[in-house]
């Protein structure tokens, strides 16, 4: 719990911090769904387009759901492998358990499409 995750999504949040698990576990791994409160958003321009209104809709203390795509901590495949990220990030939701936003900005684990994320899985330009 409170911890920092980086949102690699086009919905406005940079920064975010885990507020529970919506699971009942004490953490929560990749494909795990969260609740967040946004820290660091992107500025909002007075002319706002419509390509990005999605960019729009965030402020910073908003709170959302996320789902998480990359951690630290290790994540043992079934061929015994483990594979472990540089940090820990999360793309945001809408109400349908949909991206909320239109691009997913770096690489996402591969055990998301094995935990029925595969809208995340297909917006990402590379999977590990």
């Amino acid at each position: 719990m409170k911890s920092r995750l980086n949102v690699i999504d086009n919905s406005g949040a940079i920064v975010a911090e885990c507020i529970k698990v919506l699971k009942n576990a004490r953490w929560a791994s990749v494909g795990d769904e969260i609740v967040i409160a946004v820290k660091k958003a992107r500025p909002i321009s007075d002319n706002v387009s419509t390509s990005s209104l999605s960019a729009a809709k965030l402020r910073k203390g908003d709170v959302r759901r996320a789902v998480i795509v990359r951690t630290k901590k290790e994540i043992r495949r079934p061929d015994g492998s483990y594979v472990r990220f540089d940090d820990n990030a999360c793309v945001l939701l809408n109400n349908q358990q949909q991206p909320l936003g239109t691009r997913v900005l770096g690489l996402v684990s591969a055990e998301l499409r094995f935990k029925n994320w595969v809208k995340v899985v297909s917006l990402a330009p590379r999977v590990i």
